[in-house]
């Protein structure tokens, strides 16, 4: 048995890019016109789908009391932010509450907390409505980070953006729409849609997409719960809004407890009301060893990666069931890592083509970014919010005392981790 050092050649095939709309600052659907070799958009003239008057908000300043570098320019980066949303074409007013306060507050649970009551309770008493967002600004990152999106977000109901100051002061035009996409997405805008639906399921009147994922602990950790979240999408046929649930299970355990059976106990309620549901699985894999290469420097990206939209689906996959690799992405540092995508089960009978442009396309419409991203969204979205309760778990851990702190049952967190939210 020899080892080939030479790589394979394959086959492979580019799949166009799809149409896209935003608004115009007046709001008149538009469409966009995207990057020949990238792919990429940008909002210069141009606003989201659906922008959210943003009407009751606040800024929570973490640098007030620290020193001047890190401080933040209040008056300029409220103006400067506002001034980016008139140019959307978005009402943006000015925040109802501006509260300052220091970094030694991340790290103390009871201050952090007393502090997030007040404001909401100030807020609702004085201007009769809920906070849409708590604008946070820090000096740096910092491990507090995490008890103040597990308080605001499961103790006090406040959705909140983080942001440097650093990044604020500096006031540039792109950090300052990737903020404006960011804040429209939490508060239930619609940044960017499909002009066509989405293929295969152009006749649809209900389609739901839910991506599944497992956050595991650290290799040295042996006691810390996985964290699993599901997400579905709640928008047909915009399909770029979901909702999510994420909970505790046993550590390590890669399989999402009674995801199966719950799934199917749902399609057996759909059948006793006459309605049958199809069903289509499909895992999505990034931990994999191989890459794509263009042949030529023209076959490829000025960096020499493949374009987005390559797709291979001969010779280095299985020789007879449904799986293909598919690098959706724009690779602007180092190799492209395409995504492995295997078919378990299909009701709906995808051809390959079908599927793998319904892949791509759904690329397209990740909300925190203007250009197609590396992994299909409802599995992006699913990976974050596992993340974020990850987040809540250490946080709840950090709060509690070293006695209360020592045993970390899954048992007992699976109902005390449990959260859910409504945007991503």
């Amino acid at each position: 048995m020899n080892v080939n050092t030479s790589m394979t050649n394959v086959t492979g095939r580019v799949i166009g890019p799809p149409a896209l709309k935003l608004s115009d600052p007046r709001g008149k659907s538009t469409s966009v016109k995207l990057d020949a070799e990238k792919c990429h958009w940008n909002l210069l003239g141009r606003s989201m789908v659906e922008g959210k008057p943003v009407e009751c908000w606040g800024i929570l300043d973490f640098t007030s009391n620290g020193p001047n570098w890190g401080r933040l320019r209040g008056n300029q980066f409220v103006n400067n932010l506002m001034d980016k949303y008139r140019k959307l074409g978005i009402v943006m007013k000015e925040p109802v509450c501006y509260e300052h306060s220091s970094m030694q507050k991340l790290g103390d649970y009871n201050s952090l907390s007393d502090l997030l009551e007040k404001i909401n309770d100030r807020v609702q008493k004085n201007c009769r409505q809920r906070l849409q967002f708590l604008l946070c600004v820090m000096a740096n990152r910092d491990h507090g980070y995490k008890c103040l999106k597990w308080i605001a977000e499961t103790k006090v109901g406040i959705v909140t953006q983080c942001c440097l100051s650093g990044n604020a002061n500096e006031g540039k035009d792109q950090y300052l729409t990737n903020l404006a996409l960011k804040i429209n997405a939490k508060i239930g805008g619609s940044n960017v849609e499909l002009i066509n639906r989405l293929p295969h399921f152009e006749d649809e009147s209900h389609v739901m997409f839910i991506g599944a994922d497992v956050n595991h602990p650290g290799s040295r950790d042996i006691d810390s719960p996985s964290i699993a979240a599901v997400v579905a999408t709640i928008n047909w046929p915009a399909a770029n809004r979901y909702a999510a649930r994420v909970c505790a299970q046993e550590h390590r355990m890669e399989k999402i407890l009674n995801f199966g059976e719950e799934l199917t106990d749902l399609k057996t309620v759909f059948q006793r009301s006459n309605y049958f549901p199809t069903i289509t699985l499909i895992v999505a894999q990034k931990r994999h060893q191989t890459r794509l290469f263009p042949t030529g420097p023209k076959e490829g990206t000025a960096n020499g990666n493949v374009f987005p939209g390559t797709v291979v689906d001969t010779k280095v996959v299985h020789p007879f069931e449904f799986d293909f690799y598919l690098c959706s992405h724009y690779g602007s540092l180092g190799t492209s890592k395409p995504t492995h995508y295997y078919v378990l089960w299909d009701e709906h009978k995808f051809t390959s083509d079908d599927l793998q442009k319904l892949i791509y396309d759904m690329c397209f419409t990740f909300a925190r970014c203007t250009k197609p991203v590396s992994l299909v969204p409802p599995v992006y979205y699913a990976d974050l919010a596992a993340y974020r309760g990850r987040l809540y778990y250490e946080a709840r851990m950090s709060a509690q005392s070293p006695d209360s702190a020592v045993s970390s049952s899954s048992s007992h967190l699976a109902s005390s981790s449990s959260s859910s939210t409504t945007s991503i």
